[in-house]
């Protein structure tokens, strides 16, 4: 175990925690920041990003993210291309277990792990990444200006994306699996009223089907009859959820029932004095990775504050 703590231990490579640690490197803080198992996170698997602003032709996620690395590093931020395995929050300093083996001792933790989308599980969604299958419509709807689409899902977020799709798309395909939608009256009536939006109930995806341009259906199977059919698509969603990548920070930090890191309104903290949570770890509403990198902020900005008083405390 290293002998000395560092005083900003950041978890995660998305926007978010290069945020933090370019704010936290300016302060003079000098952040170390561990990339975890897929540096740069989601957007690492977006090709085009147009909705971060400051790029009026728009960025390639991948090179957006090196981008953010290096301003990172410019300020004095240390990268460390390794996962945290483990942490024990329950003592001061906070300790980690870098790569299963490595402890290490952190004065301030900020969680930036993120979350990462469901997928089906079928190949064809791995062939057409980025060429059609995506997992936010928000991101990448507008990409589809004037053509069909099809969503899978059957909740809120499905609900959520399709009528979001329905007023770029000329058609949206909303593909159920059961008979009903598990959506909020409310949402599921805004998806009923919607007239270029198409239910296709107890519905499952067989295959998402395509060329070298990218996707241009999907084969769906009915679960009651068996009967198959073929959509005409340019685009295929999948809204069937995000599971958020905080499942070693359970039995210590706060969560809701689906493993998203609770933080004290207006604030990244989180049950843990010293301990802050920012990004898509913590976010299941906006999943966005402007949102992501404003939290980044605020979470290098409240771990400086806490800081502060932990030396105004000694003094």
């Amino acid at each position: 175990m290293s002998s000395e703590a560092i005083k900003v231990a950041i978890i995660g490579s998305g926007p978010a925690g290069y945020t933090a640690a370019i704010y936290a490197a300016r302060a003079g803080l000098t952040p170390v920041l561990y990339t975890g198992g897929e540096p740069g996170g989601q957007l690492t698997t977006t090709n085009d990003v147009e909705n971060f602003p400051g790029y009026p032709e728009g960025i390639n996620g991948p090179q957006m993210m090196v981008d953010l690395q290096k301003q990172a590093e410019r300020f004095g931020t240390t990268i460390h291309y390794k996962v945290v395995t483990a942490v024990d929050l329950k003592s001061y300093p906070f300790k980690l277990t870098v790569d299963g083996t490595e402890e290490i001792l952190a004065e301030s933790v900020i969680v930036a792990t993120g979350a990462s989308a469901k997928y089906l599980g079928i190949p064809s969604e791995k062939t057409y990444a980025n060429k059609g299958v995506s997992a936010c419509a928000v991101c990448d709807g507008y990409f589809y200006r004037g053509k069909e689409v099809a969503v899978v899902g059957a909740g809120d977020s499905a609900a959520e994306e399709s009528t979001y799709l329905s007023k770029l798309c000329t058609k949206v395909h909303l593909i159920v699996r059961r008979d009903e939608m598990r959506a909020s009256k409310i949402m599921q009536q805004r998806v009923l009223n919607t007239p270029n939006i198409e239910i296709h109930w107890n519905s499952e995806t067989d295959e998402v089907l395509g060329d070298d341009s990218g996707v241009t259906g999907v084969r769906i199977v009915n679960n009651k009859t068996g009967e198959k059919k073929e959509l005409s698509i340019q685009g295929f969603f999948l809204a069937i959820g995000h599971k958020p990548n905080t499942d070693i920070f359970k039995g210590q930090l706060d969560m809701d029932e689906s493993g998203y890191i609770k933080v004290k309104p207006g604030t990244a903290n989180t049950n843990i004095e010293g301990v802050f949570a920012v990004g898509d770890a913590a976010d299941k509403i906006y999943r966005q990775a402007i949102t992501a990198a404003g939290t980044g902020c605020m979470g290098a900005l409240d771990a400086e504050k806490f800081l502060a008083a932990k030396e105004a405390e000694v003094a």
